[in-house]
């Protein structure tokens, strides 16, 4: 009975911190997306991807957290959009309170969208609010069609899932169908897409549905060409 009440006590602290990030980005105009993934599903190639064909007066920044290391951040560094590395050191998730203080050093008047690279991990990331106007979970082809049943949570919250290296179907043994519906027992209402980095499938309906999430302001950027991370597979 204690762990219980410990973990509501610090899932609803959480939830505080979140709704006041939710208000400052709402205040700003930001639109905040968190990307949870299994680790190797290629969430930071997939940002790489994005960030590769943003003008460069976009107000773009992304938050992206690992257990250890700053190799990813060093990776989307490239794109020359700022970015900061949180290092969990050994916690499998994000949560408000690392949000906040990483955002500490931005102007929020000076970010349109901000990216939320979530630790990999289908579980523990689901259950932490981090004020973002959507979830986006990523499962790639590699990985088998049943992890939305196995899985439910994350699919169940998530707004977009996109199904990645679909470049690879020819080569493994994934059913994408059965992935979709399963997708769909679990979140009738989730939105799918098909996208492959390396070829470029899928890229601009992911541009599209960013548009549409911005409002419709502006478009985000020029039409996203094929390889555009030319030294990644996925």
């Amino acid at each position: 009975m204690t762990v219980v009440r410990v973990e509501q006590k610090v899932l609803n602290e959480n939830q505080r911190i979140a709704l006041d990030l939710r208000r400052r980005f709402e205040e700003n105009d930001i639109l905040c997306l968190n990307f949870i993934s299994a680790p190797g599903s290629g969430k930071t190639t997939l940002l790489e991807s994005t960030l590769a064909v943003f003008r460069p007066e976009e107000k773009v920044a992304v938050l992206t957290g690992d257990l250890q290391t700053e190799n990813d951040a060093r990776r989307i560094a490239r794109y020359g959009f700022p970015v900061q590395q949180i290092v969990t050191g050994g916690v499998c998730h994000l949560d408000g309170k690392m949000i906040l203080r990483a955002l500490e050093p931005w102007p929020l008047e000076n970010i349109d969208i901000l990216f939320i690279e979530n630790v990999g991990n289908l579980v523990c990331p689901s259950s932490y609010d981090l004020g973002e106007q959507a979830k986006i979970v990523l499962l790639s082809v590699t990985e088998g069609e049943d992890k939305p049943l196995k899985y439910p949570s994350i699919f169940h919250k998530a707004a977009l899932l996109i199904l990645t290296k679909v470049d690879l179907l020819p080569y493994v043994p994934f059913d994408i169908e059965a992935a979709k519906a399963n997708a769909r027992q679990v979140n009738p209402a989730i939105e799918i897409l098909e996208v492959s980095c390396a070829t470029g499938k899928g890229m601009d309906e992911w541009r599209a549905w960013l548009d549409e999430r911005r409002g419709n302001r502006r478009p985000i950027a020029a039409a996203i060409n094929t390889g555009v991370v030319a030294d990644k597979q996925h």
